[in-house]
């Protein structure tokens, strides 16, 4: 009968550390699988930084396209002087000096004042919608439809 009711008690205590065992191994399942799916909330985390740096990136990549487009300084003086016809302001205008966010009045973008040839007196060809007039021995990079001053080049002519 001892012998019965020790090797009971063995089984008994062999089965229960199996059950221990089984239950601990079911927890660290759990956990691997809790730490797969934090590691795979963790790389989507990674993916939508690097989306976001890349829109960063792209958006700086842009602005800084734009800023070369306008390339411009806001006023400049001229490195050299040329030679031009004697100039006449607009009838009921005399000659001024103009600056950065000005509107030049209709009159002094008729044809008599636009710079045709920008590249004879080393000016850049202006962007679309601009165009260079001449005020006095200044030029002046304007908007073709509202006047709005981008850029003042001082004393290019003599």
């Amino acid at each position: 009968m001892k012998k019965i009711l020790t090797a009971a008690l063995a089984a008994t205590l062999v089965m229960g550390s199996l059950g221990v065992a089984s239950a601990a191994e079911a927890q660290s399942r759990g956990q691997d699988r809790y730490e797969q799916r934090q590691d795979r909330r963790d790389d989507r985390r990674d993916d939508r930084n690097d989306r976001r740096e890349y829109r960063q990136d792209s958006r700086d990549d842009r602005r800084e396209y734009r800023q070369d487009q306008r390339a411009y300084g806001r006023w400049q003086q001229a490195e050299r002087r040329y030679s031009a016809g004697r100039y006449a302001p607009p009838r009921g205008y005399q000659t001024r000096q103009w600056a950065y966010g000005q509107r030049m009045p209709s009159y002094y973008r008729s044809n008599s004042y636009v710079v045709q040839d920008y590249g004879r007196y080393g000016l850049r060809a202006p962007p679309r919608g601009y165009q260079y007039v001449r005020s006095g021995n200044d030029v002046v990079l304007a908007a073709v439809a509202g006047g709005l001053i981008t850029a003042v080049i001082a004393g290019l002519f003599n």
